[in-house]
């Protein structure tokens, strides 16, 4: 077992297998130097976008995209026909399936992605007490998956962002060793509710005010492996 000290335990792992889409669930899953096996293997692309645009369609462009529901339906292998997305009209389509393109705008087109596509970096942590230090701020309860982790770490000790102080570390998670490469700054997709999809523009103003527009933390893995629900999380000297 390797040494160091424990810092908190898995709560939640996440994986996003349509980029800006619902999260999906899972109780374990491989951990490769790319992230989270299936995460953001695939992702809606915008028409006419300039060149030096983003051409991704994410919940900027559309509110309602987390209640597009991806999943693979082959676990353990993301390949190119494995990913099913239920609408929120219910209806269950392939990812590659025109008719959800079409759904989700005139011109929109879709795109695998053998590596997957992270606005930064391929891993994201969070812990419940930041979540729940921020909803402190504001006055309410704020769900977790408003800030679209992959780790969601249930933290021991009393600080308020315990992650801040993880940054420049290394972490074993399971049998993975993840670096703590930066915190992470956010955008306006954080004001976003995932359940009712309304935009509330407070979220990211306390934020900013009062975490220099950071909230959670970005990693990158040191040595392949596999994370679970329940797994201790150790903090390396």
């Amino acid at each position: 077992m390797a040494d160091g000290v424990l810092v908190g335990r898995v709560a939640a792992v996440l994986r996003y297998p349509v980029k800006s889409m619902a999260a999906e669930p899972v109780e374990d899953v491989e951990v490769s130097w790319h992230g989270l096996s299936g995460d953001r293997r695939w992702a809606f692309v915008r028409p006419n976008v300039p060149s030096n645009g983003v051409p991704w369609l994410t919940l900027r462009q559309r509110n309602d995209l987390n209640d597009y529901r991806p999943s693979w339906t082959e676990p353990g292998r993301p390949d190119a026909s494995a990913v099913i997305v239920r609408t929120p009209a219910g209806a269950r389509f392939d990812v590659t399936a025109p008719a959800l393109a079409a759904e989700l705008g005139e011109g929109v087109r879709v795109m695998k992605l053998n590596r997957g596509t992270f606005d930064t970096m391929p891993l994201s942590l969070i812990t419940t007490r930041t979540v729940d230090s921020l909803g402190a701020l504001l006055g309410t309860d704020l769900n977790v998956l408003r800030f679209r982790p992959n780790l969601v770490i249930e933290a021991c000790g009393a600080a308020a962002f315990p992650e801040d102080e993880w940054v420049g570390r290394a972490l074993t998670v399971g049998t993975t060793w993840i670096r703590i490469d930066a915190r992470d700054k956010r955008c306006v997709v954080v004001n976003i509710d995932p359940v009712t999809g309304r935009r509330d523009p407070t979220v990211l103003r306390a934020i900013t005010a009062h975490r220099e527009t950071r909230l959670g933390v970005y990693g990158s893995t040191v040595r392949p492996g596999r994370v679970a629900v329940g797994d201790s999380v150790t903090l390396q000297p």
